[in-house]
């Protein structure tokens, strides 16, 4: 069945990991991929900063008709490269086959926990 959803291209132009954990829970951030396609979504995601060069080379997969939840705080690069935490950023993710991307952060910075997401742009 051919189904018409997502797109190849999303921004999602709000992130900033904290480094603050309380107990088991830690504050990160997520790319949540929906692939209604039936192929499998080959992820590129690239970092923006205010101040620095962009980080490419992370990459994730999502099978068809399936989920990935990518955490942004786990998620590696070429050279071993992370995201770093404590800075802005700002977040492209490309697809081979139309996604659909939603971005969640947990903050547990402050004694009320938050959870905040969004449909990516």
């Amino acid at each position: 069945m051919e189904r018409d959803f997502g797109k190849k291209e999303w921004i999602i132009p709000d992130g900033f990991m904290s480094d603050t954990q309380k107990g088991e829970l830690v504050s990160h951030e997520a790319v949540c991929v929906l692939n209604l396609s039936e192929i499998t979504a080959e992820i590129k995601i690239t970092v923006f900063f205010e101040d620095r060069e962009p980080i490419e080379g992370f990459t994730a997969t999502c099978l068809p008709n399936r989920t990935n939840h990518i955490r942004l705080d786990k998620i590696i690069g070429k050279n071993n490269i992370k995201i770093p935490h404590e800075v802005p950023y700002a977040v492209l993710i490309e697809s081979n086959t139309p996604i659909i991307c939603q971005h969640s952060r947990m903050d547990v910075t402050q004694p009320e926990m938050a959870l905040m997401t969004t449909i990516a742009y």
